[in-house]
């Protein structure tokens, strides 16, 4: 059982409008690897409008389970997308979204109680309700459950506060090379980043840390492993999505148990063929 636990929001193109939130990115990315191997829902709010029905039909054509997305009185999120020269995205999050307001609810906690992994983040947990639900969620999960942290920082919402405490929740990272000097400031970790991501694990208790590079690829740390991969080369259409993607096959290598560079390989090649698509969660080649 794979849970996106998150905001579900519309990324707006200057041509066009995809269906996106990091975690909702994850939840179809989970999706589409996991096959028959994985019960996969999202956690999110959508509004009563035309953007929270297709924000639905998106999830359940991915197959993803939507008893949990809740309609709240509030609009379904959306987020102006521009790309710079390298495709990277430049974000611009629209305020008080459905996404903000996810109650806490029976048949929510039921599902944390059955998940076997989740995956949540900082930005979800920008106003005090959905905050407290992705809390509540995230400790409920049993204690064998793998509970991944995607950093995800977003400006003006980088919290320090809110970052920390899911950092306590969590027992995987995952972040950024350019989210990696943010954090070790706010920890006070020093070093190489592979030394600063052993030192983050040490000091709170992490099983495993992906730490994503773009075009350089990543580095994975589990326990006393370290995994370097250099990553593909690919045409890049963008990198909306990239990481949600590479976080999906990292989750399910945390799953398997999988040989740590073979987790990264496939992750990296996942991360760049979702790069050189348009939108975040395309569906994968069958070969």
């Amino acid at each position: 059982m794979i849970v996106g636990l998150g905001e579900a929001l519309w990324d707006v193109f200057p041509d066009r409008e995809c269906f996106g939130g990091a975690p909702a990115n994850f939840a179809c990315m989970a999706a589409e690897l996991g096959g028959d191997r994985a019960e996969v829902h999202m956690v999110t709010g959508v509004g009563d409008d035309d953007r929270g029905r297709r924000a639905l039909e998106a999830l359940r054509e991915r197959r993803v389970g939507t008893s949990c997305v809740k309609t709240t009185g509030h609009p379904t999120g959306c987020v102006d997308v521009n790309l710079d020269g390298d495709g990277r995205p430049i974000y611009a999050i629209a305020p008080d979204a459905a996404w903000d307001h996810v109650p806490w609810l029976e048949d929510v906690a039921a599902l944390a109680l059955r998940t076997d992994l989740v995956c949540f983040g900082s930005l979800a947990q920008r106003a005090s309700e959905s905050r407290e639900t992705v809390r509540a969620f995230v400790e409920s999960t049993p204690p064998p459950a793998f509970r991944i942290l995607d950093v995800n920082l977003r400006l003006p919402h980088d919290d320090r506060e809110v970052v920390l405490e899911s950092l306590a929740r969590a027992n995987v990272l995952k972040l950024s090379d350019e989210e990696l000097p943010v954090l070790s400031s706010w920890c006070g970790v020093e070093g190489e980043p592979v030394e600063a991501l052993a030192e983050l694990a040490r000091r709170h208790d992490l099983v495993a840390i992906a730490l994503t590079r773009g075009s350089r690829g990543a580095l994975l740390l589990r326990g006393d492993e370290v995994s370097d991969c250099h990553g593909v080369t690919v045409d890049v259409v963008d990198t909306v999505g990239a990481g949600d993607a590479f976080t999906a096959a990292f989750a399910f290598g945390l799953l398997s148990g999988e040989d740590l560079d073979a987790v990264n390989r496939r992750a990296c090649e996942v991360a760049g063929y979702v790069c050189t698509q348009p939108g975040a969660t395309p569906g994968l080649p069958t070969t």
